[in-house]
């Protein structure tokens, strides 16, 4: 939920011109062999160095949605970079397809972490980026993938997972997580079992990690997507509240590691937050 006094707070810190000019770019890159493409949103209406976050997409690929995360972000004064886990233009056509993909990373801890950690060299290299202030946010596939960013010691200071799985064959070492942690999970999820849930809140305690989980009573998997439809009985539905108290949650989140009051308007999900 909204806390009480931080509506009218939004964006103020930037001056009285809150209108948003976001630019969203494509960024070539390289892991290895693999050539990337991922997309950094930022408005250019603003002046100076802002806090950095990346935004991993769910199995299907980086598609349109990660994209109108990483321009919603940009809207609230974030530089938002849209990584590429796959490949440039590698886009699942079918479920059957994005669970190869996925499952080709997901298999491959080191993999895993090596290709989201190119992504936030692109993002630390971006001169609007204040590299004192790093956050990853993931959907799904990308949740997961934040989490083993911040198992590996990366420079960020905080990582969102929203839906995302929690195991982990590389569980993270005590003392080495330089991240908060905050995982958005529904509750009525039958992909992430609550034996899932309990085995990593056993992780985090026994590696001194600062963390806090969120489950939305309800929801399902893929609560955020709203192309999911909404029939819970499929296993994946969106979920209004959910969505709205989740994006809610994760900009308070941030707002507690640097400070910047962008605090989405009462009321709206996070399929909306930013918008004007």
């Amino acid at each position: 939920m909204v806390r009480a006094g931080f509506v009218l707070a939004v964006m103020l810190c930037f001056g009285a011109d809150v209108r948003a000019d976001v630019k969203l770019e494509a960024v070539d890159y390289r892991h290895g062999e693999v050539q990337l493409q991922g997309f950094v949103a930022y408005d250019d209406g603003f002046q100076g160095p802002r806090p950095g976050i990346l935004v991993v997409h769910e199995w299907m690929g980086l598609g349109e949605y990660a994209k109108q995360r990483a321009t919603q972000l940009a809207q609230l004064g974030f530089v938002a970079f849209a990584a590429d886990m796959y490949g440039k233009g590698v886009y699942a056509k079918d479920h059957q397809e994005a669970g190869q993909l996925a499952g080709t990373i997901r298999n491959d801890r080191t993999l895993m972490r090596g290709r989201i950690q190119a992504a936030l060299e692109v993002l630390k290299n971006n001169p609007r980026v204040d590299i004192q202030k790093l956050g990853a946010i993931g959907y799904c596939f990308g949740g997961t993938s934040v989490l083993e960013l911040a198992r590996s010691g990366a420079e960020v200071d905080g990582v969102v997972s929203f839906n995302g799985a929690l195991g982990t064959p590389m569980p993270a070492k005590p003392g080495a997580v330089k991240a908060k942690v905050l995982v958005c999970h529904g509750a009525a999820d039958t992909f992430v079992s609550q034996e899932e849930v309990a085995g990593f809140e056993q992780e985090m305690r026994e590696a001194g990690v600062e963390y806090r989980l969120v489950q939305y009573p309800g929801a399902v998997h893929s609560f955020t997507v709203k192309e999911a439809g909404r029939d819970p009985s499929k296993g994946m539905a969106y979920n209004d509240e959910a969505d709205r108290q989740s994006w809610n949650e994760m900009l308070h989140f941030f707002q507690a590691l640097w400070g910047t009051p962008m605090i989405p308007v009462a009321g709206q999900s996070g399929g909306e937050a930013g918008r004007r």
